[in-house]
């Protein structure tokens, strides 16, 4: 059950990746218009955004490239002008890109802030005490605002096992690990990614808080897709995956719960510059809607469409859009389903 990647996604990650070497020099490119057209719906057109122009950026995974689309849809049904700038690899990358004004928007998490952004070693526990402290730093310290914050979704870290594995081991939590790892070595092995086997709200952080240190040798570092089939077919017991992810109900993994609330809440919400959302208030507007429709069990259905089924994030996005109302297609077209 490999992913599988339509042609238009393709071209955009070759491009991108293209992209992401030109941060570093000359910056990244303005990004192309907006892959499909959508008419507004109770999103309406805002008069004071329109024509005004917006660069849209996502992240290089399957949720972000989802979530910049329908922002970009949003922003389109509201009267402006859209920029795609999807696909951007790397969360410090994509900030950066933000607060450097090569993006205007970007859907990001508050967990994600809080400790890569900001540097904090210590999550809150508490959704809303979370965001309220990440709201507060990032306005100090980058001159980020978020706006449309929410609470429904919170896409944290988890690690799962294949069904096997969770009835041969007796693993049910993060904790039963340090006894595999003591009682059967060769069974401890990790598949994770490479922004996760760094980040101090990933396998660092985790080693620390439960008390084992993983063997490297018997640590695979894969690309964040592959990690989901790795897992199922055994090729690692235990698989670093996002909570949202269409791909853990698709190969029947069991998430093992987090019994020490290591990881940070990673509410999505919409970050821009400060400046720029105290010049265009009406961002607030055209996004509240859409945070009230997105749900964990709605953005794990639009992250399956894409990772088990191989549409395309753009068509994904859209049609999802049509269906809640948010938008229209023109000319008064059905939205193309499953």
């Amino acid at each position: 059950m490999k992913p599988r990647m339509s042609r238009r996604s393709a071209v955009k990650l070759v491009s991108l990746a293209m992209t992401g070497v030109l941060l570093s020099g000359c910056g990244l490119s303005s990004g192309s218009s907006v892959p499909l057209q959508v008419e507004s719906g109770s999103i309406q057109r805002i008069p004071e955004l329109e024509g005004v122009t917006f660069t849209v950026g996502s992240k290089a995974f399957t949720e972000q490239l989802v979530l910049g689309y329908i922002a970009q849809f949003a922003l389109s049904a509201a009267g402006a002008n859209v920029r795609d700038l999807s696909s951007i690899v790397g969360s410090s990358t994509a900030r950066r890109a933000l607060v450097s004004e090569q993006i205007d928007v970007l859907w990001d998490y508050t967990g994600t802030s809080w400790i890569s952004y900001n540097g904090n070693t210590d999550p809150i526990p508490d959704a809303r005490q979370q965001f309220e402290a990440v709201k507060r730093q990032d306005l100090e310290r980058n001159g980020v605002a978020w706006t449309a914050i929410d609470y429904q979704v919170d896409n944290t870290y988890a690690f799962a096992v294949n069904q096997d594995a969770a009835r041969r081991l007796g693993v049910e939590k993060l904790s039963d690990i340090p006894r595999i790892i003591a009682e059967r070595p060769d069974e401890a092995t990790f598949c994770i990614d490479t922004e996760f086997a760094n980040r101090n709200d990933g396998m660092p952080g985790v080693e620390k808080e439960y008390g084992f240190t993983a063997d490297k040798s018997k640590t695979k570092t894969l690309t964040e897709g592959s990690i989901y089939q790795a897992t199922a077919n055994g090729t690692c017991t235990f698989g670093e995956v996002f909570t949202t992810d269409g791909r853990i109900q698709a190969l029947n993994l069991k998430v093992l719960a987090d019994d020490k609330l290591f990881f940070p809440r990673y509410n999505i919400g919409i970050t821009t510059r400060d400046e720029l959302l105290k010049r265009y208030p009406q961002l607030t507007a055209v996004f509240e809607p859409v945070s009230a429709k997105l749900t964990n069990e709605e953005l794990i259905k639009l992250n399956a469409q894409v990772d088990v089924d191989g549409r395309d994030p753009a068509d994904v996005a859209r049609d999802w859009m049509v269906e809640q109302g948010l938008v229209t297609l023109p000319g008064g077209g059905q939205a193309a389903g499953r």
